[in-house]
Order: C-alpha cells, then sequence, then structure tokens
C-alpha cells in the first residue's frame, strides 16, 4: 500500500510497525471473509464446469446412439459386395435374400465437339456472348458464355452455378482435341440431357451415354430403379447396387445371386448396450469426482466442491430414476433382467457376463424397445437432463453465470477493501509522524535546557 512511512526517529519508537499492525487488525478479518468466498465461488465454479462438460459429452452420446441404431442387435451382410453392398436399421427382421442385378441405373453424359488448343481454346470467337442451355426433364439451365471465352471458362461456370443441381462439367483431351463433358448425377429412363442456345457448343455435340434405369430382382420379383440406391425394397434394408451379377457360365444364362442376409448378432448387441454403460459410468464417475467426501489420514474429512449439493442430488436422481424406470413392449422391460446392475456405493453399472448371454438367448429382441424410440431410455435420459444442459437457461449454467457474477462482487469488494486500508494507512501514519516530530522538538529542547542548566552549575563557567 502506498502512504508515508514512520521510522521513529525522533521518539526512537517504531512507529511504522504499529501501523501495520493496527491495520492488519483492522483488513484480516474482511479480507479473510474475502479469500474464503473467493475460493468456494472459484472451486465450485470449476467443478460446475466439469459437470456441465460431462453432461453435454453424455448427452451427445445419447443422440449418436439413437442415430447409430445401437441396440437393434441386427447386421447386414452381402455375399458378394462386388455385385451389391448393404446395410440394415433397426426396422428390419432377420432373413435371407436372393438378389440379381442385371443393369445398373446410369446417368446421361455429353460430348461436345472437339477444340484444338487444349483447355485455352476460345469458344466464343464473337465480341458478344452467348449462351448455352441444357436441358434435362423439363428444366433448363442457361449459362452465359462471354465475348472471347474459353473451355475452361465455360466449364468453371458450369460447375460453379450448377454444381449443386447435380449438373458437372469436366474436359477431355486425347489427340484428337479438348471437349466438354457434361454429365449428370440425375439417373434412370427420361433423364436425359440436351444441349441448345446460340453459343453453338450443342452443334456437334454426341451422346456418350443414355440414362438407363437399374434392373434388378429379389427373390425372383424383378424390379426397377432410378438409382443404385435401392431403399424400401426390403424393410429396413438399404441396398447399393455396385455391378451386374455374373453368369455362372459364359456370357449368357443364368446368372449367379448374391444372397442379402440380415441376422442377429449378440455381440454387436452387447457391444451397443456397453457403449451406453460405459457413457452412463462417465457421467456418474465425473459427478461423484465433485460431490464426494475424502477420509484423510488423521480420521478427518474432506468434502469436495459440490458435496451435499442440492443441484448434484436433483440431476442424480433425475438420471437413476430413468434408468430404474421399466420400458419395452418385451418380455424383458429393465437392464437388470440383463445383468446389468447399480453399484450400491458409487452407482456405477456393471454386465454380469453369465447373465447377459443367458438373457439374449430368449430375449435380444427386448433390447432395443427399452432403448429406443419416444418412450426408450435414450429419449428419457435426453428429456431428463434437459433442464440442466440448456445453454443458457439451464440450471447449471445460470449457476455458473451466478458464480461468475459472484466473484465479480468479490473482485469489487477487494478493490474498496484495498483502497480504504490504503487510506487508513495514510492517516495513521500522518498521526505518527506528526508525534514523532513532536517528540523529537521535545527533545531538541530538553537539550537546550539541560546544556543551559549545565553551564549555569559549571564553576569553570560562572567565572
Amino acid at each position: 500500500m502506498a502512504g508515508s512511512t514512520v521510522s521513529g526517529i525522533g521518539s526512537n519508537i517504531d512507529t511504522q510497525a504499529i501501523v501495520k499492525s493496527l491495520v492488519d487488525a483492522e483488513k484480516v478479518p474482511k479480507q479473510t471473509q474475502i479469500n474464503t468466498a473467493s475460493q468456494k465461488a472459484t472451486t465450485t465454479l470449476s467443478s460446475i464446469g466439469k459437470i456441465q462438460a460431462a453432461l453435454d459429452a453424455f448427452r451427445s452420446a445419447l443422440d449418436s446412439m439413437t442415430k447409430d441404431s445401437s441396440f437393434t442387435g441386427l447386421t447386414g451382410s452381402s455375399s458378394d459386395e462386388k455385385t451389391a453392398t448393404m446395410t440394415a436399421n433397426n426396422t428390419a427382421s432377420n432373413g435371407s435374400f436372393r438378389l440379381i442385378v442385371d443393369q445398373l441405373a446410369q446417368a446421361s453424359k455429353l460430348s461436345s465437339k472437339n477444340f484444338s488448343g487444349g483447355t485455352s481454346a476460345v469458344v466464343n470467337a464473337t465480341d458478344k456472348p452467348t449462351t448455352l442451355t441444357i436441358s434435362q426433364s423439363g428444366k433448363d439451365y442457361s449459362v452465359n458464355v462471354p465475348a472471347g471465352a474459353t473451355l475452361q471458362q465455360v466449364r468453371d461456370s458450369i460447375n460453379t452455378q450448377f454444381g449443386t443441381s447435380g449438373l458437372s462439367a469436366n474436359i477431355q483431351t486425347d489427340s484428337n482435341g479438348s471437349r466438354l463433358i457434361l454429365t449428370s448425377t440425375t439417373m434412370g429412363t427420361g433423364s436425359d440431357l440436351t444441349l441448345s442456345g446460340t453459343s453453338g457448343l450443342d452443334v456437334g455435340s454426341t451422346v456418350v451415354d443414355l440414362p438407363k434405369d437399374a434392373l434388378y430382382s429379389i427373390d425372383g420379383v424383378a424390379s426397377v430403379s432410378k438409382t443404385n440406391s435401392i431403399e424400401g425394397a426390403l424393410s429396413g434394408v438399404n441396398i447399393k447396387l455396385v455391378a451386374p451379377s455374373t453368369y455362372k457360365t459364359g456370357t449368357s444364362g443364368d446368372k449367379n445371386a448374391t444372397l442379402i442376409t440380415v441376422s442377429t448378432n449378440n455381440t454387436a448387441l452387447k457391444s451397443g448396450v456397453k457403449g451406453f454403460v460405459d457413457t452412463y459410468n462417465a457421467l456418474i464417475t465425473a459427478m461423484n469426482a465433485e460431490t464426494k467426501v475424502t477420509k484423510n489420514l488423521d480420521g478427518s474429512t474432506t468434502a469436495a466442491a459440490l458435496t451435499g449439493d442440492s443441484t448434484m442430488r436433483s440431476l442424480q436422481a433425475a438420471i437413476r430414476n430413468e434408468f430404474n424406470t421399466l420400458s419395452g413392449t418385451g418380455t424383458f422391460k429393465s437392464l437388470a433382467q440383463f445383468g446389468v446392475s447399480t453399484s450400491s456405493t458409487t452407482g456405477l453399472l456393471t454386465i454380469d457376463d453369465k447373465k447377459w448371454d443367458a438373457a439374449v438367448k430368449t430375449n435380444a429382441a427386448d433390447i432395443n424397445s427399452m432403448f429406443t424410440g419416444k418412450d426408450g431410455m435414450l429419449a428419457r435420459m435426453k428429456s431428463a437432463t434437459d433442464d440442466f444442459a440448456k445453454a443458457t437457461t439451464g440450471v447449471l449454467a445460470t449457476r455458473s453465470t451466478s458464480l461468475t457474477d459472484s466473484l465479480k462482487d468479490i473482485a469489487k469488494q477487494q478493490e474498496t477493501l484495498n483502497e480504504r486500508m490504503e487510506l487508513l494507512t495514510n492517516s495513521l501514519s500522518a498521526k505518527y509522524n506528526a508525534m514523532d516530530t513532536l517528540v523529537a522538538q521535545l527533545r531538541q529542547q530538553s537539550t537546550s535546557v539541560m546544556t543551559t542548566l549545565n553551564a549555569l552549575n559549571n564553576p569553570k563557567t560562572n567565572n
């Protein structure tokens, strides 16, 4: 603290120490209060932040598990992935199906005439802009071709304007020259590309590929598709056609069927449940760390920042209540029936492998309905934690804001205390400085008087 200090030269008293002692006596109680409040608010804010992060991670994992269909236990396989691949979601059912691909869907592809000069070949040699019109399925896409435009500029203009509309342009160059190649992501019969306009790029254009439908059969039932991605042909199964089926012999006759299989995979099902258990335990572990009571070597205890905190109790209760709630449409409606139990001391979940193996042999299908759907555990856990997790208005966010405001107020209290103690120091220093000066004057006067008296009493001086 700034201000005058006193050395006690005049009085031979350490007035500086006296001033400090008086200031400390005034300051210490309030400073202790400020330090205690600051430490508590800081540690609590840190703990709340850790819980918020853990809760956000938990809720994000719930979303991922919902999207990934982690609890179906269903897996799909293709006997020949060079012909077709497949995936199965939670609406699929066990079964095997014979797939034969006769023809892949194909997009329309056009080529312009050849231009000498490569990509820099001028396609509009006039001094006026022209237009290239690309038409598909009754819709026109107009491309402006400026005076002096090159093949590359036209390509770039098409890709920039209509790339998101499913059109793309490339330049192909060989010994005959360079040409503009137009393709479309739209497949199927009737999606032909045509060119027109005033640019002249349509003149001499040729068809490279005609659009085609995909032709395939499942268990002997012939079907047609505009794309090579087949959705809905089998419930819950998505098939991607890769290539036509090969012939059993030669180039004609019967074709080799690709076996599309949907089956229950208990390993995958357990992996999904274990993923939930690990995610749940991560949140509970984070909460335990901030609410535990530690027993010290001397027998005393130390509470964590959030020990006994009502918010933590409410959050823990909300989560555990949903975990313990029965759900699903199957015979088994709780994870306890599948060998998942809760520790009475830590609240963490564990899986009993023997109980799990016995349960999934007969009731594996019950797992999916327990977790998924609007009334499933994932949705209920998400809903139960909504009020705590909201970014700005949630319980945790509100507490963080309140604690931050408290720290700001404590900082102001510290500033006020420092200013008050500085004023007190200056005031006391001035008083003791004045005292010391007065004492010095009195000593000087005393010395002068004694000198005079001694002189009067000295006979030699009198003579």
